[in-house]
């Protein structure tokens, strides 16, 4: 796998999204036309909890067309006993756009980020 960031999806036609939800963790895979997959998603540790927590659009219309919008937005908060972190991915077509929002929050020592790589 090859770390890359959101942005390395501009321009690419997407032809499948699968989101999976899991016990150890969620993630969510994209499939270009040209075969190449990225997947989003965070490796669980102890003392945190990363998620998708929602998922606003239609992936559908991210598919088919090439992604003219892909960034990467994140909001921290943090109190005396824990520390979250926000981090929302914004992609859009054409035919509309999606905004993915991770969750996450720890004692403060985790890292809540969510990483994008290319498989390869």
């Amino acid at each position: 796998m090859e770390l890359c960031g959101i942005e390395d999806l501009k321009g690419k036609i997407l032809t499948k999204i699968a989101v999976i939800k899991g016990d150890d963790g969620d993630e969510i895979v994209f499939t270009t036309e040209d075969d190449e997959v990225y997947k989003m998603y965070h490796v669980q540790d102890c003392c945190e909890y990363v998620t998708v927590e929602d998922i606003c659009g239609n992936l559908d219309d991210l598919i088919g067309m090439p992604i003219l919008l892909a960034e990467e937005v994140t909001k921290e908060k943090e109190s005396d006993w824990e520390h979250e972190t926000w981090t929302f991915y914004k992609l859009a077509t054409n035919k509309g756009a999606v905004t993915i929002r991770w969750y996450g929050s720890s004692n403060g020592y985790y890292s809540e980020e969510v990483d994008f790589v290319r498989v390869k």
